[in-house]
């Protein structure tokens, strides 16, 4: 959908993929290791690659490649992603691959994630083919020449800039809803006057249209108001290239829980895109909080700058201080961004 607007919109010919190789890795035991080739989300469907792989132990791939072997369980109900990853292929899966890839892109908690809502493709292979593995090698997925992802050269901004522009006048911005009225139609209350409307599409979080619902529906209001939100805190880091050990090549990386970081993830942003930094530098960034850390962002904004520098570090064999550095909190309210060089 988000190409087909770019298509709507007659910039579609501006969008670049992103840098090869797009190789991604897991912290493990203090090294970056690549995920297997011909992964699918991460599990090596070919028992060659698996066998290759120094992400799990002897033990871990005998597991995961016995997952065709597993019963399965065609109508489990919902399911959460580590008790499917865990009852198919084990719990060096879980800990390496469900937990930090398949909850950590959505900064939650693999134990509480719903796998049906989030990755169906996963829970279709078990009930049709008896196994993930089976139905993943029956299909073959090939990845895109271009990779799973775009953007532009001047950032995501620019779909933005471009929908406004097409959009004109028929855009309000900075225009706070204030209240919502139903008697027939519809009457939005808003910071800038009155709007009466046929229909109204809140596309806004849950807890800001659990506010807005509260005058014309109670129930629907409150079950938006319980759903949880988790809040994350991104801080970029810009390096001079001869300050890092690390090859950096591919797009980052993400960490288990078990390897008790205070790090989400890592991302190489200039070896994703290009353009992001001057020459001879590099653009990193770090991810902290999430589902699974949701008291790290309790922390004064310093901590956590110094938590991203000395987890890149170690990592990536960097030595000394960045040249730049800027902590971005995202909250459940707004986002604030904080400069620091």
């Amino acid at each position: 959908a988000g190409i087909a607007l770019c298509r709507e919109l007659g910039i579609a010919d501006r969008l670049v993929p992103t840098l090869t190789p797009r190789t991604a890795f897991v912290l493990k035991r203090g090294r970056l290791r690549p995920l297997a080739e011909g992964s699918f989300l991460g599990f090596p469907l070919r028992l060659s690659s698996l066998a290759r792989t120094s992400l799990f132990s002897p033990l871990g791939k005998l597991r995961m490649a016995c997952e065709p072997l597993v019963p399965p369980v065609r109508d489990a109900g919902d399911e959460s992603i580590a008790s499917f990853v865990r009852r198919r292929f084990g719990r060096e899966a879980t800990d390496y691959l469900a937990e930090p890839l398949l909850a950590g892109i959505h900064a939650g908690d693999a134990e509480r994630l719903s796998v049906t809502a989030l990755f169906p493709r996963l829970v279709d292979a078990e009930r049709t083919a008896g196994s993930v593995l089976r139905a993943l090698r029956g299909v073959s997925p090939q990845p895109s020449p271009q990779g799973a992802f775009v953007s532009f050269p001047g950032g995501i901004a620019e779909l933005v800039e471009a929908l406004v522009a097409r959009l004109g006048d028929a855009i309000s911005t900075s225009t706070r809803v204030i209240d919502l009225q139903r008697a027939g139609s519809f009457t939005l209350d808003t910071s800038g006057g009155s709007i009466v409307a046929d229909a109204v599409v809140l596309a806004v979080p849950a807890y800001a249209a659990g506010a807005i619902l509260k005058g014309i529906h109670t129930r629907l209001a409150s079950l938006c108001a319980d759903i949880p939100y988790a809040s994350t805190a991104t801080v970029a880091l810009g390096y001079r290239r001869d300050q890092i050990g690390h090859a950096m090549k591919g797009s980052g990386f993400v960490v288990p829980r078990v390897e008790r970081s205070p790090l989400l993830a890592g991302t190489w942003v200039t070896s994703k895109w290009p353009g992001r930094a001057p020459a001879d530098h590099v653009l990193l960034r770090g991810f902290l909080g999430g589902g699974r850390d949701p008291n790290r962002l309790d922390a004064p904004d310093s901590e956590l700058v110094t938590d991203v520098e000395r987890s890149l570090a170690a990592a990536l064999r960097i030595s000394g201080p960045p040249v730049f550095s800027r902590l971005y909190r995202w909250t459940r309210q707004s986002q604030i961004g904080r400069a620091h060089v």
